[in-house]
């Protein structure tokens, strides 16, 4: 298998230059972030922005620092919230947490679970902080109340752009996220790519803004899709890795149409091999299970099902022998074998 090489980009090699100078910049700016956030929230609760005659203090700090009201509002409510959260706080003043980690901690921590959120946040990228918080609430919290919550925090909300374009934000339970994107995703797999230009293609979200533009006016049609729900001893989630709470699972069950992917003792999926061309339903489930994502890049979209080495080689079709790839990376690699 193709494995993917990382670098560490807390570490600037001697001799680039730029990438120096940004990562002093970046360091700058994330002490002089912290001591914003901080004077935003005392002079939110100073009143000291009344005198100036502007309607709130997250006002006064827009007009100020020419940033969006909500920005400020923002820059307000996380300085709060780190008073009362004195981990949190001092791993932010020690430059162990981010401000992205940090506000995205505010939204959830509380006084009780703010050493192991924090924990968490310390060996999670910030890119991935969200869905580690969920799995851990998934893990500690009553799954009915947790389904509840998830049924309240729900919301649809959007906003005119200057050029013209309307900008939609949904908040959406895991099931009902899970149905869309697969509805999208299946159409963006199924759908005809039309060229922009001679060699300008659209991009993936653009496929998917059409993917999108199709289900409003054309509903789901014939398209067939499968949104798979994987249970396990430590609990449920969407193919994604989503956290699923166990009481939806238990509603849908009587319903829904179950297909078992079986795991060995060592929790890996078990191999189904077959003679056919193409992989049956149950060996795409395992290599997805086993890869997750493409191989080369690490993309989790357009993926599709590669046989190395060749079907007309091997002439059978067996889990070893298939890796998970993006449609991109999927046509570059039998581009290079044939021009080898």
């Amino acid at each position: 298998m193709a494995t993917r090489t990382e670098c560490n980009p807390l570490t600037v090699p001697p001799g680039l230059r730029i990438s120096h100078e940004l990562h002093l910049a970046i360091s700058t700016w994330s002490t002089s972030q912290r001591a914003v956030i901080g004077l935003a929230a005392d002079f939110a609760d100073s009143g000291e922005w009344a005198v100036t005659g502007a309607v709130s203090a997250a006002h006064w700090i827009a007009a100020v620092a020419d940033i969006e009201v909500c920005t400020a509002r923002e820059w307000i409510r996380v300085g709060k919230q780190l008073r009362s959260l004195p981990i949190i706080a001092a791993l932010f003043e020690a430059d162990e947490l981010s401000y992205s980690k940090v506000r995205t901690l505010s939204r959830i921590v509380t006084p009780a679970n703010e050493a192991p959120l924090s924990a968490i946040a310390k060996e999670v990228p910030a890119g991935q902080l969200a869905r580690a918080i969920a799995s851990w609430l998934h893990r500690t919290s009553d799954a009915c109340e947790l389904e509840h919550h998830q049924h309240e925090q729900r919301s649809v909300t959007w906003r005119s752009e200057p050029d013209g374009m309307v900008t939609i934000s949904a908040r959406l339970p895991p099931l009902v996220a899970g149905m869309l994107i697969s509805r999208l995703t299946t159409h963006v797999m199924s759908a005809r790519r039309v060229a922009v230009s001679v060699d300008q293609w659209p991009s993936l979200a653009q496929q998917h803004a059409d993917a999108l533009e199709h289900l409003l006016r054309e509903g789901t049609g014939g398209l067939l899709t499968e949104l798979i729900l994987h249970v396990r001893a430590a609990g449920a989630t969407l193919d994604d890795g989503t956290a699923l709470p166990m009481s939806v699972i238990e509603r849908i069950a009587p319903e829904a149409f179950i297909r078992a992917l079986i795991h060995d003792t060592e929790g890996r999926p078990i191999n189904a091999s077959s003679r056919q061309r193409h992989p049956s339903t149950r060996q795409k489930r395992v290599v997805k299970e086993r890869d997750q994502m493409c191989v080369d890049c690490g993309a989790a979209s357009l993926l599709q099902y590669d046989h190395v080495p060749e079907f007309e080689v091997t002439h059978h079709t067996v889990v070893e022998e298939l890796q998970l790839r993006c449609a991109p990376c999927h046509q570059r690699r039998h581009q290079h074998d044939t021009a080898a």
